[in-house]
């Protein structure tokens, strides 16, 4: 079952990461990486110029996009490159009802969307404050990474407690 459930997150992960990059694409973001895991590299391929890499440690996955490229195009276009991966995982989790997947895809979901740093949540944060203030401001991102911090745990824990 163990097994079952780290197979079925890592398809989670890594079917959040090809929608962030299928969006990259359809908005003319260029990407050059995606991969499933961290730590040396055990099996990659390229295609359509992006090198697709499944690493030792199944932790996690990337998609590495050309951010200056997206930073550049209309705000409702980095919002949807970087919540796309959260569509596509609510999709799946509808899809499949009932499921172990669809639990595993819900709470990739949730979890993305919280303001917790270089989540998706806080990256959408992070560009709606750029815009609505017109420029970068350390002091305003820096409280925004803190605070959102904060309390997506407080929130988390508090669901915790709850439910467990």
């Amino acid at each position: 079952m163990i097994l079952t459930n780290l197979l079925a997150f890592a398809c989670a992960m890594l079917i959040h990461e090809l929608g962030h990059l299928l969006a990259a694409r359809a908005c003319g973001v260029p990407a050059s990486e995606l991969g499933l895991g961290w730590g040396p590299k055990l099996f990659g391929f390229r295609a359509g110029g992006v090198e697709f890499k499944l690493h030792a440690l199944p932790i996690g996955a990337y998609v590495r996009l050309d951010m200056k490229a997206l930073q550049e195009k209309q705000l409702s276009r980095q919002v949807f490159v970087l919540l796309a991966g959260v569509f596509v995982n609510i999709g799946a989790a509808l899809l499949t009802q009932g499921s172990w997947f669809s639990l595993m895809n819900l709470l990739l979901a949730a979890t993305n969307l919280l303001p917790f740093y270089q989540q998706d949540g806080w990256k959408c944060g992070m560009v709606m404050l750029r815009k609505m203030l017109s420029k970068r401001s350390p002091l305003v991102e820096w409280t925004f990474t803190i605070v959102g911090g904060v309390v997506s745990l407080a929130a988390l824990a508090s669901f915790a407690f709850r439910y467990f």
